[in-house]
């Protein structure tokens, strides 16, 4: 039945509110970042931990014993993580300076000639490695170290320190609190969904949460993995810097090959300069690390772990993190691929409703009813069956 031109009136203006309380609640959001970081940051934490959570009250303990051992095991591994980490990082970079000279010795004398003898260019007219060098060396010299970096930012910037301070002693607060609440937020959030529509929204919800948990809990674990396997691999062929290349190459691989590509490239780099020369055997085995990572992650990892729920393309996923760099810098490349994901699932049942619509069926649209399509059967040619009784 065709809705009369006042029904359309008033269901366009209550589109219109609703969209115009969503702009609000944005600009809302938009004027109070710069203090929502540590409530995202703690609201994270706390999805993060609930099923754990769960798991442990299942056993008949109470919640908060849930969640402060959820919470030990958090601060034991990442402190753990911090004393073996550090160390190992701060060595490397102390052998990545030291191994300068050299690099730019074996830059001048070997490397700038064999290019230019393979390629016919004359890389010396564009460019000069010996600035280069150096601008790298002075850039490091001013860092100094972890404690002079972080002595030298209070100095320049004492509230923005200050800030950062603060929000680290609210975040495990606030995220205690919304995992203790963690249930009862969700179903104060479910009370106020119209009842019409609780159905469909429960569905999107639920396909979220699972491809979220998929992305995060998944993609960081095959992070984690690769940049053991990685760092691992190179420092037991011999590679010097191969603790630092594996783990920044681990790191990156939530970018589909970029990862490995950077990895390939900086061990390359590396091999030719610790062997001052082509060391055959040596590239060889730095090839055959990545090369046995990126199975074990097609293979394996990526499989078992995440699996296909994301449904992202490559393509759309590089696209997401340049977006999210340009848009909010390196948080919005952190945010971008769950976002991106999320919106992903909200696109598919767009087009899911678009495909059952009066605009593309050319008739009646199908029936949903609490996020289920009714549409057995739909005649996109209404002569299909036969010539127009009329």
């Amino acid at each position: 039945m065709t809705q009369s031109p006042e029904a359309e009136i008033a269901q366009f203006l209550r589109r219109l509110k609703y969209v115009a309380v969503a702009l609000l609640i944005g600009w809302v959001v938009w004027l109070l970042a710069p203090i929502l970081t540590p409530f995202v940051l703690a609201l994270a934490l706390a999805w993060l931990g609930d099923p754990l959570v769960d798991r442990i009250e299942a056993t008949g303990r109470s919640r908060n014993t849930g969640v402060v051992l959820v919470f030990v095991a958090m601060v034991l591994v990442v402190t753990a993580l911090l004393l073996v980490l550090v160390p190992m990082i701060e060595r490397q970079i102390t052998t990545l300076m030291a191994a300068v000279p050299q690099a730019q010795a074996w830059l001048m004398q070997t490397g700038i000639p064999w290019f230019e003898q393979k390629t016919g260019l004359e890389v010396m007219q564009w460019m000069d490695p010996d600035r280069l060098i150096e601008w790298v060396r002075s850039h490091w010299q001013q860092a100094g170290g972890f404690a002079t970096t972080f002595m030298g930012y209070v100095s320049r910037s004492g509230f923005t320190v200050v800030t950062w301070m603060v929000n680290l002693a609210l975040l495990p607060i606030l995220a205690f609190y919304f995992l203790r609440d963690w249930d009862k937020l969700v179903e104060r959030v479910a009370s106020v969904i119209p009842r019409n529509h609780i159905g469909t929204i429960t569905n999107l919800a639920r396909e979220s949460n699972e491809v979220l948990g998929a992305f995060i809990r998944g993609q960081f674990l095959v992070m984690v993995a690769l940049g053991v396997i990685y760092a691992a691999g190179l420092s037991l062929v011999g590679l010097k810097l191969g603790l630092l290349i594996g783990l920044v190459a681990g790191l990156i691989s939530f970018i589909p090959y970029l990862g490995a590509t950077t990895g390939i490239v900086m061990a390359v780099v590396a091999a030719l300069v610790q062997a001052q020369g082509i060391d055959l055997k040596l590239l060889l085995l730095v090839g055959v690390v990545f090369t046995v990572g990126q199975l074990l992650e097609s293979y394996v990892l990526t499989p078992r772990i995440v699996g296909d729920k994301i449904g992202l393309h490559p393509v759309a996923v590089i696209f997401a993190v340049m977006a999210g760099g340009q848009l909010f810098g390196f948080l919005g490349m952190l945010l971008a691929l769950p976002v991106a994901a999320v919106s992903n699932v909200l696109l598919r049942y767009a087009h899911q409703r678009y495909r059952q619509s009066e605009l593309y069926v050319g008739e009646k649209p199908a029936i949903v009813l609490d996020g289920v399509i009714d549409a057995p059967h739909i005649i996109l040619d209404p002569y299909e069956h036969g010539p127009d009784p009329k």
